[in-house]
């Protein structure tokens, strides 16, 4: 067996069969091997940024890692924008990149680079296997790093009881060519740790005391069983519950409990933590604004309240502790079950900012997947509007970094192939990685994804004014501006294999988007909204 068939048959025999790949001549080892393994799903990816994305997706469904197959160290560089994400979701997530051979390297051939420190600006895990022979232990040491909740910071992010970081194992060529030691058979998946009784006595307490209390919640407690518990506490004592702005994963919809939300901006955080004299973290960390602005703090916990870490974020059981805290504050208490909405037909009107939202919550069809990449356009009108929609998961764009929505999409489209994909994409982001449609196609998935047209960078011009910047003239506006000419969404779709439509008005949307979850495979719908 060679060595690149070691760490094929190792990751199959941890359990992880998928790989997006954008290969090159240093992965070709690998590459041959799979037509051998065909239990491994290779998805190739047009680019590199598309495969790191698409396997945070996955993961984030799954709740266990996929591998990406990525070329050196430039390989590497496209995909670090959703690395970035996955890191900051603490998706778990295996790079395998290939390096040249070692008799190569010190001839500083033109793609040459430092790979690994590359990869340790958002790898918790970096390793090269010195010899084949180490090989398959590499491999499974990169899985068990992957599932690990060994990140600072990190809390339990997925709802099947995963959570992890990104690990990337680089490869010589010539490690690829020899023979190597047997695949790793089996690897356990880190135990969880549980919070102290005390602990959970001593929240309690505060819950239950004079002082108005919010919990913060993050990773496995956004799923349902820990929202019903947020929701007894709650019912019993009065205590707010929050979430990050957008989360990696939170289950929503009919018959299950909402929580809101924490505001993008800080002025809207202010309003929303007013009064609270004490703020629980569960799995989350203390909320910060995303960006420095002038004379503005950084930390959004409003002064003069206590902030509290009920759940330590490495390896913690959240579901475990949010539902002991429930058992002992309210212990009779149910929670409270949204009802399924009639959502009253929307009027028939140009789109814009807001009622675009009505429709996809009108017509969200049980169980779908929403990756939300909708930015400016969906910051204050799209949770609102599928508050009382179907049940559903959303995907957040958990690290800001644009581009995330239409790989992130087919990652999960790919994990969960029984449920639909709804992605709601801005425009401007959507060009980052909008060669993903392609992959889309190609692997015949069911995701309908929805551009939101508003031809131009909209949340830049808000920024201007908030760093103190002054009006924009003609030069800052050309920056912001996506038009002239013009980018025609639908045909760059059906170029690369994906129907699309255009829709103008409430009705087309509603008809179109309706048309596309009726139809198998992937389908694009371009917006158009009319200015603000």
């Amino acid at each position: 067996m060679n060595g690149a068939e070691t760490p094929l048959r190792t990751l199959l025999n941890i359990g992880v069969d998928v790989c997006f790949a954008n290969p090159g001549t240093s992965e070709m080892q690998f590459v041959a091997a799979l037509d051998r393994h065909p239990a491994m799903r290779g998805v190739l990816c047009l680019f590199e940024g598309v495969a790191t994305g698409a396997a945070d997706g996955y993961a984030r469904m799954a709740g266990r890692p996929a591998a990406t197959l990525l070329h050196l160290g430039p390989g590497l560089a496209n995909g670090l924008a959703n690395l970035h994400n996955a890191r900051r979701a603490h998706t778990p997530v295996v790079n395998v990149v290939g390096d040249h051979a070692r008799s190569h390297k010190e001839l500083d051939s033109p793609l040459e680079s430092d790979i690994d420190a590359a990869a340790a600006t958002v790898s918790h895990w970096v390793r090269r296997p010195q010899t084949a022979a180490h090989i398959g232990r590499d491999t499974a040491a990169a899985v068990a790093a992957a599932m690990s909740a060994g990140v600072p910071g990190a809390p339990d992010r997925s709802h099947t009881g995963t959570s992890g970081a990104i690990s990337t194992l680089i490869v010589a060529a010539d490690l690829s060519w020899e023979e190597s030691a047997p695949p790793v058979p089996h690897l356990s998946a880190p135990p969880r740790r549980c919070v102290t009784r005390a602990d959970v006595e001593t929240t309690a307490a505060l819950v239950a005391g004079a002082e108005h209390v919010a919990l913060l919640i993050d990773g496995a407690g956004l799923g349902e069983r820990g929202l019903q518990a947020a929701d007894r506490i709650r019912k019993a004592t009065g205590t707010a519950a929050f979430c990050p702005t957008w989360p990696a994963r939170l289950r929503r919809g009919v018959g299950v409990p909402a929580i809101q939300s924490l505001g993008y901006r800080a002025e809207t955080v202010n309003q929303q933590l007013a009064g609270i004299k004490h703020l629980v973290l569960v799995g989350a960390r203390e909320p910060v604004a995303s960006f420095a602005y002038p004379g503005r703090p950084g930390l959004l916990t409003p002064p003069g309240t206590r902030v509290h870490r009920f759940v330590p974020d490495e390896g913690f059981d959240v579901i475990d502790a949010l539902s002991e805290l429930a058992d002992t504050v309210a212990p009779d208490t149910l929670a409270v079950l949204p009802a399924q909405d009639t959502h009253p037909p929307v009027a028939d009107e140009p789109l814009r900012t807001g009622n675009w939202a009505k429709v996809i919550g009108a017509l969200l069809p049980p169980e779908a997947i929403v990756v939300d990449e909708s930015i400016t356009e969906g910051m204050n009108t799209l949770f609102s509007a599928t508050a009382n929609a179907a049940p559903h998961d959303v995907l957040g764009l958990t690290g800001l970094a644009i581009g995330q929505g239409i790989p992130v999409a087919a990652g999960a489209a790919i994990a969960c192939p029984e449920r639909p994909v709804v992605c709601l994409q801005a425009d401007g982001s959507a060009l980052y990685t909008i060669s993903g449609l392609w992959t889309q196609a190609r692997e015949k998935l069911d995701v309908t994804t929805v551009i939101l047209n508003n031809r131009s960078y909209a949340i830049l011009r808000a920024e201007l004014d908030r760093v103190g910047a002054g009006q924009a003239g003609p030069a800052a506006n050309a920056l912001f501006d996506l038009g002239r000419p013009d980018i025609d969404f639908t045909a760059v779709a059906t170029g690369m294999g994906v129907p699309a439509t255009r829709a103008a008005s409430t009705a087309e949307l509603a008809e179109q988007f309706s048309t596309a979850l009726a139809t198998p495979g992937p389908h694009l719908i371009e917006a158009i909204l009319q200015p603000a």
